[in-house]
């Protein structure tokens, strides 16, 4: 039955959806914001294919070229990738899983969104008003002395949106700390409350490095202080290093929230509780205290200490061993457990292929030997890709299909769920993998066009975009659809465990009619062989 409070029904005016102080309300106005986001990030990246379909690149110029890549990765990393899952998935659930009614910051959670909205707004505009070239990294003399484009408007969009990380992870974590239900001790806490505390402690942390090091390209593009560009003085390494602290622990505020949710739909979709899962939970917060120390990987052929380099290819390949340990406990936790086939596990068990993919070839990247090689290469985006869009992007599918009927109180076609789990995971293979093969030959990035020999190669990735496409066109529509026209759905149709799952679906506006107490462990499917 719907509950009388439904959220979704109660108060539909604007006014009430834009001054709502409703976490779950506030995570449906980033999802519709996000997703929005997403497609225009996605159409760049359709024209970047089209134009690579042959060796001239006769689609678009040069010139447009750079424009598109760089709007491709601006808009996908900064208001898609790392918003996504805390944002969306986060805010409508911190609160239900650990008992609670609202985040602790209920106003400071709306003017997250709000700040995300105008940091959007700005780059946006600068899109719109011809867009910028310097890639997405923002390089430096580049982007300070040479670039003709808008890039002070795009870096303020960023530099605004940081802001909006900021809050949400502060939000994060006072919740988490401060308002957990009675009986819920720390090691009871299911491991997407776990990974999202990691992620958080890494968004307060790390976010105001980046907003530090925009605003000294601002006042060296603006004032010529010799800040980065040698010709004034500054150093060009330096912008390197502060750009990267930020932005490698920025992978793991994108793929943290992702193994989380991956966690969650692998114990209800095996009945199991989750193989080790102390180990499980402490390998998020060791990723997120080793991801601060390996910013230096990404600058190996720039002229930084040998030594230095030889210290963070060690750590790089540190960092992978916490990450290792979710994959073999995922994996141990399927063994001998009765799985179930549904959409949110075939998004899970392909969210496992593809990082376990991405992962291993970051440790080819890792050896200095291999990384001179292949830097700057397809390799570098192949990788990336196989770790951000092959894993996070089909976490965050698993998690919206694992959790749309306590979202939207309806359930989804779920044969057209399955056909898009796997048409997303082919599309992918066969869009990225063959720029492994392009990296290793040599093939650069960022390039308008490219030697005959290649072409073949870049064939197979457009005609896989092209199956990846529709594998992400697929459930927009079906959900839309099932919004009308979907059954009803009961509070629990997983027969899943979690506190979540103890309320009616879509949940009142307090969430729960009595404060929950807990008693038991967060996975309660039985012990694990």
């Amino acid at each position: 039955m719907r509950s009388s409070h439904d959220y979704l029904n109660s108060d539909v005016t604007i006014r009430s959806w834009l001054c709502t102080r409703d976490h779950k309300r506030i995570a449906l106005l980033y999802l519709i914001s996000i997703t929005l986001f997403f497609f225009i990030g996605g159409a760049a990246a359709a024209i970047i294919r089209l134009n690579l379909m042959t060796p001239s690149g006769g689609l678009v110029s040069a010139e447009t070229y750079n424009r598109l890549f760089t709007m491709h990765g601006v808009i996908m990393v900064w208001f898609f990738l790392i918003p996504s899952i805390p944002t969306v998935l986060g805010n409508f659930l911190v609160p239900l899983m650990i008992g609670a009614k609202d985040l602790a910051f209920p106003r400071l959670n709306l003017l997250s969104w709000y700040i995300y909205i105008l940091g959007g707004s700005f780059t946006f505009a600068a899109i719109v008003a011809g867009g910028v070239d310097t890639g997405w990294t923002f390089y430096t003399p580049y982007s300070t002395a040479f670039s003709s484009s808008f890039v002070l408007l795009t870096a303020a969009g960023v530099f605004i949106t940081g802001f909006s990380s900021i809050l949400t992870g502060l939000n994060f974590i006072v919740t988490i700390h401060r308002m957990r239900a009675p009986g819920l001790t720390w090691f009871r806490l299911p491991i997407f409350i776990w990974s999202m505390w990691a992620t958080s402690v890494i968004m307060v942390l790390a976010t105001p490095v980046l907003a530090i090091t925009l605003l000294l390209m601002a006042v060296e593009r603006v004032f010529k202080v010799g800040i980065f560009d040698p010709a004034l003085g500054g150093d060009p390494l330096l912008f390197q290093h502060l750009f990267w602290f930020y932005s490698h622990p920025a992978v793991y505020i994108m793929i943290l929230p992702g193994m989380g949710v991956v966690s969650e739909i692998i114990c209800c979709f095996a009945r199991k509780r989750i193989f080790g899962y102390a180990f499980v939970a402490l390998s998020s917060v060791a990723i997120a205290v080793i991801g601060f120390f390996v910013w230096g990987h990404h600058m190996f052929v720039s002229g930084q200490s040998a030594y230095a380099g030889v210290v963070f290819s060690f750590l790089s390949f540190l960092v992978s061993v916490p990450s290792a340990i979710k994959v073999f406990n995922w994996t141990a936790t399927l063994y001998k457990g009765n799985i179930q086939l549904r959409t949110p596990m075939v998004y899970a068990l392909g969210f496992i292929g593809l990082f376990t993919v991405g992962g291993l070839t970051g440790l080819f990247l890792a050896v200095l030997a291999v990384d001179v090689h292949v830097h700057d290469t397809y390799f570098v985006i192949a990788h990336f890709h196989f770790i951000m869009v092959g894993g996070m992007v089909s976490a965050y599918l698993g998690g919206i299909h694992f959790w749309w009927p306590k979202i939207t109180g309806k359930i989804y076609p779920e044969k057209w769920g399955i056909a898009a789990a796997l048409l997303l995971f082919f599309g992918f293979n066969l869009t990225f993998f063959p720029q492994f093969i392009l990296g290793y030959l040599g093939m650069p990035r960022r390039y308008h066009s490219y030697p005959p020999e290649f072409q073949i190669y870049h064939v197979m990735s457009t005609l896989g975009s092209s199956i990846l496409g529709l594998g992400y066109l697929l459930p927009f529509s079906y959900l839309l659809w099932s919004l009308r026209f979907g059954k009803d759905a009961g509070p629990n149709d997983w027969n899943a465990s979690g506190l979540e799952w103890k309320t009616s679906s879509p949940p009142p506006p307090h969430n729960f009619e009595s404060t929950p107490l807990v008693t038991q462990e967060a996975y309660d499917y039985g012990k694990s062989s």
